[in-house]
């Protein structure tokens, strides 16, 4: 008898859940055979990444001795892929209009051809910030640690992949891309931002980029890193508004500062110190610091002033 109530009351509920999902809410169930696919998306980064750079993600799966043979099967398959989820995108976010499946499958493949035929520019400008993170840190061994290990030219070439399917107004896929190398590496990186060539993440866990943020060459960004808008709170009515910095060429923004606002401009050649909250522009050449705290010790009986505190190599010691 107990097991026949239990029954009844799951069929219950199951029956009352179903019946919610025809109250036409914004998060009611689709079709779930006709949507983008986020592990498809996933298993497409590795790949790219394996496209932009060979010989370093190789799949152990193909069994192919020539390169050239490798790789075509590579750019083939991922050509395929990304055709598919793409046209699956143009149908699923319906922010292209109206289309039908034959002009969505015209478009899907111009869109896919064109990414491709764009991959040389995008090495191109991967190879200048794996030469920027070479040059900024002197804990780099070898170019080869770099891509292998650093999570900020993992998100940085993630990035430049979404970018270039955002500027060919792609729903939806770009974000899947940049939030995929989010959780990867802890930073985030809009895919509608625009950065330039020589572009430098140091450690980068904590990094916030905006979509509207523009960002010159040589720029260097250290850990927990907000280039953020000032106020969200127009909503919808601030989309396609610049709401991000601008940051110009060869500008250092040190850890935990946060840079705010779409009219704020870093100027060239500046220096951000860490901790900064900035919401107004820096003309060039300034360097932006906060004075130092008072430091403040205590003992179980004593405030102690910071000239009687001396430090030692294991701890301080008080004079």
């Amino acid at each position: 008898m107990e097991n026949v109530i239990r029954e009844e009351e799951i069929n219950g509920i199951v029956k009352k859940i179903l019946a919610d999902y025809k109250g036409r809410k914004n998060i009611d169930a689709v079709n779930i055979y006709n949507k983008p696919d986020k592990t498809e998306m996933r298993e497409m980064v590795h790949d790219l990444l394996r496209i932009v750079f060979p010989g370093y993600f190789r799949e152990r799966t193909y069994k192919i001795y020539n390169p050239n043979n490798y790789y075509a099967v590579i750019i083939e398959d991922v050509f395929y892929h990304l055709n598919k989820q793409i046209m699956l995108a143009l149908d699923f976010c319906k922010l292209r209009g109206t289309m039908t499946g034959k002009e969505r499958k015209m478009e899907s493949y111009r869109i896919s051809r064109e990414f491709f035929e764009n991959i040389p520019l995008i090495r191109e400008y991967v190879e200048t910030d794996l030469l920027a993170a070479f040059d900024g840190d002197p804990a780099a061994s070898c170019f080869e640690e770099i891509i292998l290990a650093y999570p900020g030219i993992m998100a940085i070439t993630v990035y430049r992949l979404a970018h270039e399917l955002y500027k060919l107004k792609v729903p939806v896929l770009p974000r899947l891309m940049t939030e995929y190398a989010h959780s990867e590496s802890g930073i985030d990186i809009h895919p509608g931002a625009t950065i330039d060539k020589y572009f430098f993440i140091d450690h980068g866990t904590g990094i916030v980029i905006g979509e509207t943020s523009i960002i010159g060459k040589n720029v260097k960004i250290y850990q927990g890193v907000t280039i953020g808008a000032l106020s969200t709170r127009g909503g919808q009515k601030l989309s396609g508004k610049k709401r991000h910095p601008t940051i110009k060429d060869n500008v250092t923004i040190y850890a935990g500062a946060s840079i705010l606002g779409g009219d704020t401009v870093i100027g060239e050649n500046s220096v951000i110190g860490g901790n900064a909250f900035i919401t107004n522009s820096v003309p060039a050449n300034t360097r932006v610091s906060i004075k130092n705290p008072e430091m403040e010790y205590r003992t179980k009986d004593n405030l102690l002033k910071t000239e009687e505190i001396k430090q030692s190599d294991e701890w301080y010691y008080i004079i």
